[in-house]
């Protein structure tokens, strides 16, 4: 099995929802001895430190200050996948059977998500004497299910219907356990304590693995993206940058818009930047020419049943290297130089990519990348890796693929780009 594939699996199998991810790589980071910082007081910065910040409980910043500093680089991932969200007052009793009612949270293939064993996971907003306090929660030994209706019922015309077909089943209803005293049991302390909200998700238990002859693929939920949340985290650690303060960004949100306070499109990012700027009394206007963002986020590799719905001549596949991503209307935000840059970089790192475009009559997604440019004016591009099914509850990847991304991002962050009229110099 190729290097940090196991590691890759175990970190996905964490990441029960995001705010479990975020507690886990907050974990990874103090153990690696990063300073936590709070948005609501002073900061107090000194080169060769590292810090990391969160918002919304939800997305993460970290970053790393050499002894000298002329620019940043930036990765940017999302650590959010397509789910089904728990309503308020969620319980629902449907005949004999015991649902929860939910509704969609970004566009995921419906069909993958019938008949298998679901967990449900997120934080809770309890009351407590001294004001109101979050707990992670995770009804790990409660399997629920969404069964699908059988072939021998189905018919010929029948549709699928959100409020209908995709409610998950918790039990009967003649048990005596609702779903609120399951949250209490997880979560309440105390008498004095009551459960005010909840933010909380379905997930897919089933375990990530290897697969093919040669164990060359990948099959795990939430690839798209924490499989770029993973490598872009690890080449952050890694990384010994001399002259570039490192940057590594994790968004909550992005497959429904990036539309909060914490996601891409809110001032998380740039708040962090000017902070920084400012603490170590830095021109933001002379870093940012120095600066790049590289927006992390998987690809769709040639499928095998339908190479036709690929371009004809920038297509990627499993296994052979980076994907970097283009668009002329710009929902990918790399250009000829950004390319050209990365290319560079790759080559130094001694690591294959591939060229992706969309075919000209299908719509693709927008990014990260975009949506940042819109308030930071600095270089950037989009890059990926290749993955079959996404925004299924099982996605396939190349297990080779992962450690390209790892070396690449690496080299990047440990880069200094300096401009000096229309040549690009590299170190």
């Amino acid at each position: 099995m190729e290097k940090y594939v196991n590691e890759l699996l175990n970190f996905i199998e964490s990441s029960v929802s995001v705010y479990h991810n975020i507690h886990l790589i907050k974990a990874i980071l103090k153990n690696f001895n990063y300073i936590e910082l709070e948005e609501n007081k002073k900061w107090n910065l000194e080169p060769n430190k590292s810090y990391f910040v969160v918002r919304g409980g939800a997305s993460i910043i970290t970053f790393k200050v050499p002894a000298t500093q002329e620019g940043f680089m930036i990765v940017a991932s999302h650590n959010d996948s397509p789910s089904f969200k728990v309503k308020p007052n969620g319980e629902l009793n449907s005949g004999s059977y015991k649902k929860l009612n939910t509704e969609p949270y970004g566009g995921m293939l419906i069909s993958t998500w019938f008949d298998k064993p679901l967990g449900i996971a997120g934080r809770v907003f309890v009351k407590t004497k001294e004001g109101v306090d979050t707990r992670l929660v995770n009804l790990s030994g409660h399997n629920v299910v969404i069964p699908s209706l059988a072939a021998h019922l189905k018919g010929n015309n029948l549709e699928l219907n959100l409020q209908n077909d995709l409610l998950p089943v918790v039990g009967l209803t003649n048990e005596s356990n609702s779903f609120m005293n399951q949250l209490k049991k997880v979560s309440i302390f105390s008498e004095d304590e009551e459960i005010l909200s909840h933010d909380l998700f379905l997930y897919n238990k089933e375990k990530g693995c290897v697969a093919g002859f040669d164990n060359e693929l990948i099959i795990s939920p939430k690839l798209d993206d924490l499989e770029c949340v993973f490598a872009s985290l690890e080449a952050f650690l890694e990384a010994r940058p001399e002259s570039n303060i490192s940057v590594c960004a994790i968004f909550d949100n992005e497959e429904v818009g990036s539309g909060s306070n914490h996601g891409a499109a809110s001032t998380f990012l740039t708040d962090v930047l000017e902070r920084i700027c400012d603490e170590l009394n830095l021109n933001k206007y002379v870093m940012y020419q120095n600066s790049m963002l590289v927006s992390a986020d998987n690809a769709h590799a040639v499928h095998p049943a339908h190479p036709e719905k690929s371009d004809p001549t920038n297509n990627v596949h499993l296994n052979k290297g980076i994907v970097i991503k283009y668009h002329s209307s710009l929902s990918y935000t790399t250009d000829g130089i950004s390319a050209g840059i990365f290319k560079a970089i790759c080559d130094k790192a001694e690591v294959s990519y591939q060229d992706y475009t969309n075919r000209s009559d299908l719509r693709g997604g927008s990014t990260l990348g975009r949506i940042q440019l819109e308030k930071l004016s600095i270089k950037a591009l989009d890059i990926g890796l290749a993955q079959l099914a996404m925004h299924s509850s099982n996605e396939v990847a190349g297990s080779k693929d992962l450690k390209d991304m790892v070396k690449a991002l690496k080299e990047f962050y440990q880069t200094k780009i300096i401009l000096e009229n229309s040549n690009i110099i590299i170190k």
